[in-house]
């Protein structure tokens, strides 16, 4: 479905992916894992046609893409959604009109587009959310509201940046939840960018691992966490001591 062959991203003097190879197959769930500045949203970015690569071909669904202009690269955004590490709402926005704004972009009628912001809203357990203003909101409702956005549009493929980032581990595991019912009702294919282990275990169906531009370590999941990768095996380690002390620190509070 997805393939980066041999990419390279230079940003001035940096080379941040460096001749970068990744296949994604249709209907699974890839987990990108990595330490901040490893180049993991950059990968995100090029997928989606954000930033064009200096050299290497990007690939979607067996097409190249890579030198596409921006108005045929709309036309492939037309079949992805993106899930921000921020939510990215629009705060002026209520959250009907947050999710509705892919669709209302389409041209759609607004009858349809008031069916597709119920049934995605009802999806993500926000039902009867419309009128709410982002500001209102918890940071747990609004990155539901912002995958409810990303999915209203039917996408074929659904980039996440750091979908549970800032989340304690109760929203976590609901946003956890809704990616993996995601992927498996609606058959989409999935990018999953994060630092976080206990997430990445649950949704993954392979996870890779970056470090500084390039790819150490793709497999399924089992097979990843026993990497004999000296780099994957110390940042194994080292989420998992960082994921037991915020249990440990929810149990005191």
């Amino acid at each position: 479905m997805i393939e980066l062959d041999n990419v390279t991203v230079r940003l001035g003097e940096r080379t941040v992916l460096d001749g970068v190879d990744l296949t994604v197959r249709r209907g699974e769930t890839m987990v990108i894992l990595g330490a901040s500045g490893s180049g993991k949203s950059t990968i995100l970015r090029v997928i989606i046609g954000l930033v064009r690569p200096d050299a290497g071909r990007v690939l979607i669904d067996g097409e190249d893409v890579t030198g596409y202009t921006e108005k045929a690269w709309n036309e492939v955004r037309r079949r992805m959604g993106m899930v921000f590490q921020y939510s990215a709402l629009f705060d002026s926005m209520t959250v009907g009109d947050n999710v509705a704004f892919g669709l209302r972009r389409r041209g759609l009628p607004e009858e349809q587009v008031r069916t597709e912001v119920a049934a995605a809203l009802t999806r993500v357990g926000l039902d009867g959310w419309q009128a709410a203003m982002p500001a209102n909101l918890s940071g747990g409702m609004k990155k539901r509201v912002s995958l409810a956005r990303a999915l209203a549009t039917h996408p074929e493929i659904v980039l996440y940046d750091e979908p549970t980032a800032g989340l304690d581990p109760i929203r976590s595991a609901t946003v956890d939840r809704l990616v993996m019912e995601t992927q498996r009702t609606l058959q989409t294919t999935a990018v999953v960018v994060t630092h976080e282990l206990v997430s990445a275990r649950k949704i993954a169906d392979r996870m890779a691992f970056l470090h500084e531009g390039r790819f150490l370590e793709i497999a399924p999941t089992e097979r990843f966490l026993q990497s004999r990768e000296p780099l994957v095996q110390q940042f194994l380690r080292g989420e998992e001591t960082l994921a037991e002390t915020r249990v440990t620190e929810d149990d005191r509070r």
